[in-house]
């Protein structure tokens, strides 16, 4: 009997979905690509430097909140002028809160740790548990609880990675110490179940050389040690529609999509070898255990292995983060960069100021803004087609609060290097609230002036809502970053359930994420709530 074609064969699964393309009209025959037809686009990823303890968002954020912004308004602001030389290339993003804010009596988020339910939160928008239920110490998930919902780093990477492997999730500091300290804690790959990640460079090094060994890999060999290409995957319904009968062009259209998907997972492959981590100094001498202990020569060193990561598309979702407390002794700071954040020298709320706590608050924002920007440079320094690696990616640095004092997560300073593939607005500041040129950037450099102490906490309606009155007034900038996640994720790649949800073998383009995107019902047992769906339309290119 003949064999008819059946649109369900095509269609059935994610296999389906990558193989019925041949059949669209705006796929080329693969005959084509003799003909000077373009490579196939290379991968879009997600990369993230995420800092701790806010900075001084006066001398962060540029004077205009929305509007083009050139390499002259970066070298304005002291602490961003390392990042001038991509201004073109770079989105800042503007009136945007993270969720979960610490307030006093609990009037805008939980009541745990500052940084227990902040850092748990981040990149996950779900409350933690236990939810304590007073600011006393001995309270039941004052300094232990953990978010109720996974993070953005492994709900992006289980559908944009090869094989749906897990995020690179690189430590800068080191994970002896910090993996399960909740107030630093922020990739969470299970509900409640911490993801430590990768803290040293030779177990990161380690998985990357095992790819080219001593010298360049062939496109076979990337492919065995991928486990599964994209044509193995959909290996199976190839075949079931190799027997369909159609048209002999149809056939053609299918095997050259077959070599097209082959093609597509070796764009990046060709630096993927020993002379590219070379060049970016990555050898077994340098990796080796304490040859890099000192956080100034750890970070860059972690970042090219990021890079090279990249390189050999092992992750397409690539989080580093630096660590919590560090004593910046390489800046001529003897005090721990969480007490330097509180500006008394410990992690108290008000007292005598340090002397030249502003200073040394500066000092720790503009070596991790040497940081972005060495992470920047790398990246838009290795060429992929007509792009470069910069032009394909998001990357994201995020600040874990706006200012470190006041811990508050409205205005939150976050900077975008890369249109990830022009999906992005670039060159740009984009205010996404109401999208005006003055908004404030926040009053940091008035605590502590001239060695003045901390003023009192800000009250409103007789309850304090913040630890002092120089964050940002509590009603501006406070657009949710859930929104934002979806921007990202979209670009990469990441599908959603018909609920906008992120699910894998979805179809749809995300529009939630969460379980809340508003601050203040992290305090209460509502259900599930996202008030606000959709990405911010204002931040795409088009």
């Amino acid at each position: 009997m003949r064999r008819t074609f059946n649109r369900r064969v095509l269609l059935r699964g994610l296999g389906g979905a990558a193989v019925a393309a041949p059949f669209l009209s705006s796929v080329a025959e693969r005959s084509a690509k003799t003909q000077g037809l373009p490579a196939p686009a290379a991968p879009k990823r997600l990369i993230v430097l995420f800092t701790h303890y806010g900075c001084l968002t006066n001398r962060f954020f540029p004077a205009k909140s929305h509007g083009p912004l050139s390499k002259s308004d970066y070298m304005a602001m002291s602490t961003l002028a390392p990042l001038a030389p991509y201004a073109d290339k770079l989105l800042m993003v503007r009136g945007i809160r993270a969720m979960n804010e610490w307030s006093f009596a609990g009037v805008l988020g939980q009541m745990n740790d500052p940084h227990t339910q902040v850092c748990g939160t981040y990149f996950s928008c779900h409350p933690v548990t236990p939810n304590a239920t007073s600011s006393s110490a001995s309270n039941p998930g004052k300094f232990d609880a953990k978010t109720t919902g996974r993070t953005l780093d492994h709900v992006c990477a289980e559908q944009v990675n090869p094989g749906g492997t897990p995020p690179l999730f690189i430590q800068i500091g080191g994970v002896s110490g910090s993996a399960n300290n909740t107030q630093s804690v922020i990739s969470y790959d299970k509900p409640e179940q911490i993801f430590p990640g990768y803290g040293t460079p030779q177990a990161i090094f380690t998985n990357l050389t095992g790819l080219f060994g001593p010298g360049p890999i062939s496109p076979d060999s990337y492919q065995a040690a991928r486990r599964n290409s994209v044509v193995d995957c959909v290996r199976d319904d190839l075949s079931n529609l190799m027997r369909v009968d159609m048209s002999r062009s149809d056939k053609k259209k299918l095997a050259d999509w077959a070599e097209l998907l082959n093609q597509t997972g070796k764009i990046v492959t060709t630096q993927c070898n020993a002379d590219t981590a070379t060049k970016l100094g990555l050898t077994q001498a340098s990796v080796q255990p304490g040859a890099t202990t000192d956080l100034s020569q750890r970070s860059p060193l972690m970042m090219d292995l990021a890079v090279l990561a990249a390189t050999c598309d092992t992750s397409r979702v690539i989080f580093l983060k630096m660590p919590a407390g560090y004593v910046f002794r390489f800046l001529g700071l003897n005090s721990d960069s969480g007490s330097v954040s509180h500006r008394i020298g410990n992690g108290g709320m008000g007292g005598a100021c340090l002397t030249n706590a502003i200073d040394m608050i500066h000092a720790i924002d503009k070596w991790y803004a040497l940081q972005f920007a060495y992470l920047v440079g790398r990246l838009d320094s290795m060429t992929e087609g007509d792009r470069t690696m910069l032009d394909n990616s998001a990357t994201v640095w995020f600040n874990e609060m706006s200012d470190g004092a006041s811990h508050n997560l409205n205005n939150l300073p976050i900077l975008q290097a890369g249109s990830c593939g022009g999906y992005f607005k670039t060159g740009w500041a984009v205010n996404v609230e109401g999208g005006k040129a003055d908004m404030t950037p926040g009053h940091s450099d008035e605590d502590c002036a001239d060695g003045l102490s901390p003023p009192a906490s800000l009250s409103t309606g007789g309850q304090s809502v913040g630890l002092d009155l120089l964050g940002t007034p509590p009603d501006v900038a406070t657009q949710p970053i859930n929104k934002y996640y979806c921007n990202l994720m979209n670009a990469i790649g990441v599908k959603a359930g018909s609920d906008g949800h992120p699910l894998k073998g979805g179809t749809a383009p995300v529009s939630k994420f969460g379980k809340y995107d508003d601050t203040t019902l992290f305090r209460t047992d509502a259900p599930a709530m996202i008030k606000n769906p959709g990405e911010y339309t204002e931040l795409r290119a088009s």
